[in-house]
């Protein structure tokens, strides 16, 4: 059967206005579907990585105070023991029980940089909250060491703990 234009009826079709409508919202749906769990795979990597980095730094802290109470570091009798920085885990500390001089005990390669810190210029070091041993574990302030490291984030993880009491 010819069309008025001269042109068989099978030669022409095509997809009409509605199932491009429908298609179109078939594919909407499907990405406010993924959109969600993209988001959620996202800030669970990001709370892996914090913990990664938490555990990092505290495992270097934890060697320097075994290292300082068995001898091997100097210190003041009215100190706690605890490292006075985090670059002293990285730049190391003079081992007091090797004979030979300039002998180094190093604790980290590198800080690892907080994971949910806004901004990539500052250095590593900065990105931290720390606190001091005689600063109470309700009110983190820092001091004349390092106990303990904190992410300075305000925002809550997946479950339901604030990041800054990981």
């Amino acid at each position: 059967m010819n069309t008025r234009w001269g042109g068989s009826r099978r030669s022409v079709r095509g997809f009409t206005i509605i199932e491009l409508v429908i298609t179109l919202a078939i594919m909407a749906l499907l990405a406010t579907a993924v959109l969600p769990s993209a988001q959620l795979m996202y800030q669970r990597e990001r709370e892996s990585q914090l913990r990664d980095a938490l555990r990092t730094i505290r495992n270097g802290i934890d060697a320097y105070k075994k290292a300082s109470d068995t001898g091997r570091i100097k210190k003041d009798a009215d100190k706690s023991g605890y490292p006075p920085d985090l670059q002293t885990l990285v730049d190391g500390v003079d081992d007091a029980r090797n004979p030979k001089e300039g002998t180094k005990i190093y604790f980290l390669r590198s800080i690892p940089r907080d994971p949910l810190w806004p901004d990539m210029k500052t250095p590593a070091a900065e990105t931290w909250g720390l606190r001091a041993y005689a600063s109470p574990p309700d009110a983190p302030e820092p001091g004349d060491d390092v106990y303990d490291v904190h992410t300075m984030s305000t925002k809550t993880g997946l479950n339901g703990v604030p990041y800054s009491d990981w």
